[in-house]
């Protein structure tokens, strides 16, 4: 081999081992770290949820008030007295129809505006923002405009509805207790579809495009692909989705309060309204805090409910 084809290697200089090692500073320690990461979300949901949470245990067995704020223990005088009440059972009825049906209606919705979004048409892009903006705008906000478009003169969709032949008179939607439970409904169903739409659109985009031209090929229709390829595929996300919903319509009080306070005749109250009614303008911050405390126990079996069904579509 000729000098000029020869690589010439560099020695690499020898390691001094007497030189001393530098110790790994915090920002090296990869535990550490993570808690140094962790701390403001554990101060936040303390301070935010924790410290709540025990008040209102202490609250609801307690005799305090907002004209006396001394706390005496009362036992278990609270609960007695909302189980004797007979607006706390029909606020507990009104909250399982209201979190029931907007559930199923959600998730139905949810499925089918997802089913939308993934397809591919001009202008896509104007129709998700359109269908994002019940979500993002602020619900205190978008429920009162809902009051006009409710009105029993002015109503918009009474003036549709008896242009389509459908009705003859205005419907009074907010003054009678099975219409305005529907309107209490649809309106929140209006506001957390999107929110399903785009849990169940992420699950719909990760499904493998193999399997689908295989059903395709195999000669499955669209209903076909639908209950035996997507549904099955995407029931862990939708349960996800269904999860979310479900706590988030068991407390919301925001439609309910705005739309009609409750009324008609307690028509539409729910826990969550009903413990604000009773705790906050009412005065007796005991008895709103045991009205509001009774939420847990039903939302954490739901919720364990919903998580072992996802564990199970998992593991299948």
């Amino acid at each position: 081999m000729t000098g000029e084809h020869m690589t010439t290697l560099k020695e690499a200089p020898p390691v001094d081992r007497t030189a001393p090692v530098r110790k790994a500073g915090l920002a090296d320690r990869e535990g550490f770290l993570a808690w140094a990461m962790l701390l403001p979300s554990v101060v936040y949901i303390v301070a935010l949820v924790g410290v709540p949470f025990v008040l209102a245990i202490a609250f609801a067995f307690s005799d305090v008030t907002t004209g006396d704020p001394s706390f005496d223990w009362v036992g278990f005088a609270n609960f007695d007295a909302i189980f004797d009440d007979g607006v706390f059972w029909r606020a507990l009825t009104n909250t399982l129809v209201f979190t029931l049906v907007s559930m199923l209606l959600i998730v139905v919705f949810g499925k089918i505006l997802a089913n939308i979004l993934v397809a591919d048409f001009r202008g896509k892009w104007v129709v998700r923002f359109l269908v994002l903006l019940p979500w993002t705008t602020p619900v205190a906000l978008s429920t009162i405009s809902w009051l006009w478009f409710l009105d029993s003169i002015y109503s918009p969709v009474d003036w549709v509805l008896r242009h389509l032949g459908l009705i003859d008179d205005n419907v009074v939607w907010l003054g009678g207790p099975g219409t305005a439970m529907a309107s209490v409904i649809a309106v929140h169903v209006w506001r957390l579809t999107p929110l399903a739409a785009v849990i169940v659109m992420a699950g719909l985009v990760a499904i493998p495009r193999d399997i689908d031209e295989a059903a395709r090929i195999d000669g499955a229709g669209f209903w076909r692909r639908m209950f035996e390829v997507t549904i099955p595929m995407t029931m862990p996300v939708i349960a996800v989705s269904a999860l979310f919903g479900a706590i988030l319509t068991f407390t919301d009080m925001t439609v309910s309060y705005v739309l009609t306070r409750g009324g008609p005749t307690h028509a539409t109250d729910v826990l969550a309204s009903w413990a604000y009614f009773r705790g906050i303008e009412g005065g007796d911050v005991g008895q709103g805090a045991a009205i509001a405390l009774f939420l847990f126990p039903l939302l954490l079996a739901a919720a364990i409910a919903i998580l072992r069904a996802v564990r199970r579509l998992g593991a299948s």
